[in-house]
């Protein structure tokens, strides 16, 4: 399968290891022929059962695999009682082909910012709360080459400064080929082409949407954002906004 990421009519579709993948903003009914996930932020609050109070709405197209084998498997990485979803009759031998899919499918879906649960316990990511206090405060990286100044200026506007330097390239793949994190940096940076000047400098200030995409778009993701960022006197933006 040929790997992309397209932008049309507000809905971002990516070839992912098979499977499509598109993303819209609000709740969408559920499309048939493939599996939708309904979430509030980062997490899965339905599973092909529409939640009016869903922010983003992201089908599944698996290209061989029936797409409730897929549902029922990620439903089940999900878990907990507040999970809007039907559980659906999976073939015993089918369980193991739809736990492999998503595996194959948890780069795209981490990347797009969706969080499963792990079947195992493991400490609780890291939540990040934004305030008046810390919109004022500038927080710079020199992370892999570039240099950088970003404002957390709303909850979800970070302002990235005209003169930022990005990283002109990429890590490659073993095989050559560019990893999944590099061709969303590379869609984002096709969305502000207009200001990134032909030495990778950008030439105007920049909004994106979360220290996340700062990472992406900068050097091309591949670390923990929230520590490479640091004000003045040396202080992270984990340490400003971690929630405890």
């Amino acid at each position: 399968m040929t790997e992309m990421t397209t932008w049309h009519d507000e809905i971002l579709t990516l070839t992912a290891p098979g499977a499509t993948v598109r993303v819209q903003a609000g709740a969408q009914p559920p499309l048939p022929g493939a599996v939708s996930l309904y979430l509030t932020g980062a997490q899965v609050v339905g599973v092909d059962q529409l939640v009016e109070a869903a922010t983003r709405t992201l089908t599944i197209e698996p290209a061989e695999l029936e797409p409730r084998y897929l549902a029922a498997a990620i439903a089940a990485a999900v878990g907990g009682p507040k999970l809007a979803y039907t559980a659906q009759p999976v073939p015993g031998n089918m369980k193991r082909p739809a736990a492999a899919l998503l595996s194959a499918l948890l780069p795209a879906l981490t990347v797009l910012g969706v969080t499963l649960a792990p079947a195992k316990k493991r400490p609780a990511k890291a939540a990040h709360r934004w305030s008046k206090a810390v919109a004022d405060v500038a927080f710079t990286t020199t992370f892999a080459g570039t240099q950088a100044t970003v404002y957390w200026q709303r909850r979800n506007e970070m302002r990235l400064l005209a003169g930022s330097r990005m990283k002109p390239e990429p890590e490659m793949n073993a095989d050559g080929s560019l990893g999944f994190s590099a061709r969303f940096a590379a869609q984002l940076r096709g969305e502000h082409q207009t200001a990134i000047g032909p030495d990778f400098v950008t030439t105007a200030d920049i909004i994106l949407k979360s220290t996340n995409e700062v990472g992406l778009f900068l050097y091309f993701g591949t670390t923990n954002s929230w520590l490479q960022f640091k004000d003045a006197a040396g202080r992270t933006l984990d340490d400003w906004t971690v929630v405890k």
